[in-house]
């Protein structure tokens, strides 16, 4: 047993005496983690803490020997052959007693869960809010609760104790203040997407999933939702087995193409489920299977908010516009607002149930944003902005609980971001700030498309034609983003798998095998180690077969033999 040099000097006053000593099974409770027990020494009257032990710590507890010193109780414990004490408020008789905290305090603004099993949100936790405890959900081998049960106004719910802390001071205090503040404080918010420094940049503990391993570079190829792609996914098997891909994302729900006929969108967005393939589960559940059969790793890609059915459904979580009240329709589709808890819900709860259903390793978000080029009409529409969040707020709290949420069943979570991003200084109008999502995701995935880029940028004539030269100066960037997030996420891009489009240039090159290579060496040469997924929206295997050259590479290993 540890001993410690501070000792306290008491007068000890036997209050119960019986000849037969009466053991029974304690645990030790405490409002913190751990608790301690004592040593007393009959002669010189010394009780000096002896040891500290994790709440829940099982003890036989002499519940006859007690002593009373300086008016508080102890009561004899035995560990082995040795006896010590424990005051007697932190000995209960029943197990889930142990956690003793009645309040705590918030220190990353979280969301409260109502209803752990669908994964409602009840309501958002502020900075530096003290909630009520009233339960918890499990404690771990270190005596740390997992969730508290906590009562917010009219709200009672579970917040995740990673979350919160003590003591009020602390819960105000920012990570690091000193060192990341002054980079947040110092990006710009020209287009209303919000202060970067308005979100929260404590580090995220990642997770490692034991029966459920990322490869460390995923080389992945996308596949849509056609029967012709995913109801031939031999060929694909046969294909990939050729290469180097080891990762295949699969479509579940993209916007007014949902896949499969999903119990959540019965529940959630009929319309989803009305206009999802009838016989696409055995579809889903086959490719998956026989992927995994193959040892490829297997991702799930649902949009989110960007939802025409689920607003048919539910015109009140949408955008909308002040003057008529009706759902603002941009880029030919209607818009749940991410401000909404309702529809973050309904994502998450498609993504936790084809993770039960399928086994798919990892959920990739696309669509986590507003919509873009809302500059002009800013002020004619309502976001239903309920906790007064900025954009950037917004989606990273989505972020922060899409992966606890689809992390309790054993996935991992990617966002995809637009390439704009990585750029340094600013926040986007659409409320993506790099390090702000980085520092919670398993994966972000920029999309930083060639034919995406306007002419000159980065200083690149027709950057769609030098495949290279643009992601390698996107890269750059990213590493800049990276570095002043605390725990960033691992890179994997989506690389242009398609030819140039024509409205951008009619003479613009195809991208073939050797193209796709430029891009994904130019990710590489900027130390983005992570992989990449081919963006070819009709998933042809005659176009990706063209291109075969680039995915017969391990880009990784080359790196490392360098």
């Amino acid at each position: 047993m540890k001993r410690f040099l501070t000792r306290l000097i008491i007068v000890a006053a036997i209050v119960g005496c019986n000849s037969e000593e009466i053991v029974e099974v304690r645990y030790l409770a405490s409002p913190v983690h751990t608790n301690y027990i004592y040593s007393f020494d009959e002669q010189t009257k010394v009780l000096a803490v002896a040891d500290t032990l994790v709440r829940g710590a099982q003890l036989n507890a002499v519940v006859n020997g007690t002593k009373k010193i300086d008016d508080k109780l102890y009561m004899a414990v035995k560990v082995g052959r040795e006896r010590y004490y424990a005051a007697v408020e932190s000995l209960v008789a029943d197990p889930r007693a142990v956690v003793q905290e009645s309040a705590v305090f918030v220190r990353t603004p979280a969301s409260i869960i109502s209803d752990v099993a669908t994964s409602k949100v009840g309501g958002n936790a502020a900075k530096g809010e003290q909630l009520a405890v009233i339960g918890y959900d499990s404690i771990d081998a270190a005596g740390r609760v997992n969730r508290y049960m906590v009562r917010q106004g009219s709200v009672e719910g579970y917040i995740y104790a990673k979350y919160t802390v003590f003591d009020r001071e602390q819960s105000l205090l920012r990570y690091k203040a000193e060192q990341y503040d002054k980079v947040h404080k110092a990006v710009k918010n020209p287009f209303g997407g919000g202060e970067a420094i308005g979100c929260d940049f404590y580090p995220t503990e990642r997770v490692v999933f034991e029966n459920n391993k990322m490869p460390e570079a995923c080389y992945s190829l996308y596949l849509n939702i056609s029967p012709s792609v995913i109801g031939n996914i031999e060929a694909y098997i046969d294909f990939a087995k050729q290469t180097k891909i080891n990762t295949f994302v699969i479509d579940i729900k993209d916007n007014e193409c949902p896949g499969y006929k999903a119990e959540a969108m019965k529940l959630y967005s009929p319309t989803n489920y009305a206009r999802a393939g009838s016989t696409k589960e055995a579809m889903y559940a086959k490719a998956v299977r026989r992927l995994h059969e193959e040892g490829f790793y297997v991702v799930g890609r649902i949009t989110c908010f960007k939802d025409s059915y689920l607003v048919k459904d539910h015109p009140e979580v949408a955008i909308t516009e002040k003057a008529t009240g009706k759902p603002f329709k941009h880029n030919k589709a209607y818009w749940p607002s991410p401000y909404d808890r309702k529809v973050w819900q309904f994502n998450v709860e498609l993504a936790k149930e084809a993770v039960r259903k399928f086994g798919f390793n990892e959920i990739n978000f696309d669509y986590v944003r507003f919509p873009d080029r809302m500059t002009k009409v800013e002020q004619l529409i309502d976001y239903h902005n309920k906790y007064d969040e900025s954009k950037v707020q917004a989606i990273q709290r989505f972020v922060q609980y899409a992966c606890d949420e689809i992390h309790a069943v054993g996935a991992y979570v990617s966002i995809d971001v637009f390439g704009e991003a990585a750029n340094p200084g600013y926040t986007t109008a659409y409320g993506q700030y790099w390090p702000a999502i980085s520092n919670i995701a398993d994966v972000i995935c920029g999309m930083p498309y060639p034919d995406h880029f306007s002419n000159g940028y980065y200083g690149i004539k027709k950057p769609w034609n030098h495949p290279y030269e643009i992601l390698n100066a996107w890269g750059e960037r990213v590493q800049g983003r990276q570095a002043v997030t605390p725990t960033p996420a691992v890179v994997r891009t989506w690389v242009q798998a398609y030819n140039v489009m024509r409205h951008v240039d009619r003479n613009g090159i195809k991208y073939d095998a050797e193209n796709v290579e430029k891009e994904i060496r130019g990710l590489y040469d900027a130390g983005l180690l992570g992989g990449y997924t081919t963006w070819h929206s009709g998933s042809n295997l005659e176009k990706y077969k063209a291109q075969k050259g680039a995915f017969m590479i391990d880009y990784l290993a080359e790196k490392k033999a360098k």
